[in-house]
C-alpha cells in the first residue's frame, strides 16, 4: 500500500523548535515534489512549503519563510519541515503531500490542493506553554 506518513508532532513551548517528518512507503518520493500543508483549528488549510523533487528548489509561505526550513534525503525516501522559533499560532495539524515531477526545480504552487497524488494522514502540532 503506497502512503505517506508524518510524524515528530507534539507540545511545544513557545520559541521551541521540531522537525516534522515525512515519509513514503509503496513508492518512491524521488519522482515526487512534496508540499507541506497546516491546517490550524477553524481555519481553512494552508499550503506552508513546498521541495522540489531533488531538493534544489523550495518555496515558502510568506508568513512562515523565515522560520520554516523544507528539506529532503531521497534515499531515506523522507522529507522533513524544521520549524524555528514556534508560535502559538503555528498551531496545527501538518500534512504532506506528494506531487508527480517531471523536473529536477518545478516545486508546485502553495495556493493550490490540486493534483496531488498522495497525502498523508497529518500530524498534530501545538505550541503551548
Amino acid at each position: 500500500q503506497s502512503q505517506l506518513v508524518e510524524s515528530g508532532g507534539g507540545l511545544v513551548q513557545p520559541g521551541g523548535f521540531l522537525r516534522l517528518s515525512c515519509t513514503a512507503s509503496g513508492f518512491t518520493l524521488d519522482s515526487y515534489a512534496i508540499a507541506w500543508f497546516r491546517q490550524a483549528p477553524g481555519k481553512e488549510r494552508e499550503g506552508v512549503a513546498c521541495i522540489s523533487r531533488r531538493g534544489g528548489s523550495t518555496n515558502y509561505a510568506e508568513s512562515v519563510r523565515s522560520r520554516f526550513t523544507i528539506s529532503r534525503v531521497n534515499a531515506k525516501n523522507t522529507v522533513y519541515l524544521q520549524i524555528d522559533m514556534l508560535k502559538p499560532e503555528d498551531t496545527a495539524v501538518y500534512y504532506c503531500a506528494a506531487m508527480k515531477s517531471y523536473h529536477d526545480n518545478w516545486v508546485p504552487p502553495l495556493l493550490s490542493e490540486d493534483g496531488y497524488s498522495y497525502w498523508g494522514q497529518g500530524t498534530q502540532l501545538t505550541v503551548s506553554s
